[in-house]
């Protein structure tokens, strides 16, 4: 009989070698306590930039990063990393509608920050980088206070469900692309969920989550494709009041 895999298996296929070779590379460190992500940027756009040899010591791709050589690359991780790491802190608010064809309402989804990461975001370390032929590498590490493990601990209660989403966004918009690819994984994730969850269609859908993993980034076709797993707090329901 003729086997199909669905898209999310053959995603989760691709994603088996990056995600075992973050755990091999990372040290055991909680992720309730501290944050380590690790980042990349493609250096093919940049040109004129010098091609790091990979007999180089990490103290000699320290000094290329402090003197600024790969900056252009290393500010796309600096845009890209409060973002992902604020969606891991505070989390973010989501406002959807699904789609109805027969009543003629669109389908509309909003994701917005709980709240800014502006000072938070000074606090963040990038450490450990290196560089291969097509791009460069960096940990960014960023460690809770009291509170923000607290906060932590809270959204991870058995009552807040687990959900999971994958969305893509395209590689030539930039940071944009990532954020496209981020919302379009909560979108994926709450679609998912709450039809599962709900028998009939609502009018609104509103809630918050966290991440609480460390996300998986790829690029398939000219777009990132991000994986993100959450813990869901439910906003409100509304249903239509005619059918």
């Amino acid at each position: 009989m003729e086997r199909r895999i669905s898209l999310k298996t053959t995603f989760f296929l691709a994603l088996f070698a990056v995600l075992v070779c973050q755990a091999l590379n990372a040290q055991e460190v909680s992720f309730q306590k501290k944050i380590r992500l690790l980042l990349w940027a493609d250096l093919d756009a940049y040109p004129g930039l010098v091609e790091a040899n990979s007999s180089q010591k990490k103290t000699d791709d320290e000094t290329k990063l402090n003197k600024g050589i790969f900056d252009h690359a290393i500010g796309r991780m600096k845009q890209i990393t409060p973002f992902l790491m604020n969606g891991m802190v505070y989390g973010w608010e989501f406002d959807y509608t699904p789609s109805d064809k027969l009543r003629g309402v669109p389908e509309y989804f909003e994701m917005k920050e709980i709240r800014p990461f502006d000072s938070e975001a000074k606090k963040i370390h990038y450490e450990k980088p290196w560089f291969d032929e097509s791009k460069v590498h960096c940990w960014a590490v960023f460690e809770r206070d009291q509170g923000m493990v607290q906060s932590y601990n809270q959204w991870a209660d058995v009552k807040n469900p687990r959900i999971m989403g994958i969305g893509g966004g395209k590689v030539s918009k930039g940071f944009e692309g990532i954020q496209d690819a981020a919302q379009n994984a909560l979108k994926d994730a709450v679609r998912t969920y709450y039809r599962k969850l709900l028998r009939n269609k609502p009018k609104q859908i509103t809630g918050r989550v966290l991440i609480n993993k460390i996300p998986a980034i790829l690029i398939n076709s000219g777009e990132y494709q991000l994986q993100l797993d959450f813990f869901l707090e439910t906003g409100i329901i509304k249903e239509y009041q005619n059918f």
